[in-house]
């Protein structure tokens, strides 16, 4: 199976758009302050934009359709024709591999900080306790995760064109096969003319 261009092109732009979009999210998450409720003694949270949320969920589809397109096209490894062996095949498997943990990786990544960053304390209790907080999303959640996507991204590229280079075993081994048979029958030919000349 020769690489196509177009899937490459497809597979790099979506997760570099899912990386610009995790970076985003990592500049814009939600900050919050303590403020004293005019009626009563208690005080509740104010938070500032949600624009975290919604770039971490964009960025999780469209790694999401990213790795549902590699692995249609490769059949995701397993139910594709029969791999030669070698070197091509044990890569493949390897980045296969290596494809799948970092896209979990990233998914987990993106998921648990757009559910922490949407999460927004309410009230806190009276007025003047201490420790008084609000929760937050901690710094670095989808930091780890612009960094996983690019691995990803790596990972994907390399296991389909290592697929690519290992799955053009199967033309290979037939066109082998069908020479095989052809000097066989072309041997055996010569052979049945040999013995009809000695006949003759």
């Amino acid at each position: 199976m020769a690489v196509s261009v177009s899937i490459v092109a497809v597979l790099i732009s979506l997760h570099l758009i899912a990386f610009v979009l995790a970076v985003g999210a990592e500049r814009r998450r939600s900050t919050a302050q303590v403020v004293p409720d005019q009626y009563d003694e208690r005080t509740f949270c104010v938070y500032g934009s949600d624009a975290s949320t919604a770039y971490g969920l964009a960025a999780f589809g469209l790694l999401l359709i990213s790795q549902t397109i590699l692995n249609a096209v490769t059949k995701c490894l397993c139910f594709g024709k029969g791999l030669i062996g070698g070197g091509s095949t044990n890569a493949a498997v390897f980045f296969f591999v290596f494809s799948w943990v970092t896209f979990v990786g990233a998914e987990a990544c993106l998921l648990a900080g757009s559910t922490r960053n949407a999460y927004h304390t309410k009230y806190r209790g009276i007025f003047g306790g201490q420790n008084i907080s609000c929760a937050t999303l901690r710094k670095g959640v989808f930091a780890a995760a612009a960094a996983l996507t690019l691995l990803s991204m790596v990972g994907s590229i390399l296991y389909y064109w290592t697929h690519s280079k290992a799955d053009t075993g199967g033309w290979e081994k037939h066109q082998n096969e069908g020479l095989a048979m052809a000097a066989s029958d072309f041997t055996h030919q010569r052979k049945e003319q040999a013995t009809d000349f000695g006949k003759a």
